[in-house]
């Protein structure tokens, strides 16, 4: 059986750049939720000075 290197080659690398773009996106969607789970945060009350 010869393994045939044509093929084989092109698919590494279509496999290769289809990983790498992964964990780059994932990346970016892991950045972007915990920016978005900061801003949702409940932010506590202020009160104004004359209030106290």
């Amino acid at each position: 059986m010869e393994v045939n290197y044509v093929i084989v080659i092109p698919v590494a690398l279509v496999v290769l750049l289809l990983v790498g773009w992964l964990i780059r996106r994932n990346s970016k969607d892991r950045k972007k939720f915990e920016q978005e789970s900061i801003n949702a945060e409940i932010k506590p009350e202020t009160h104004k000075d004359d209030h106290v």
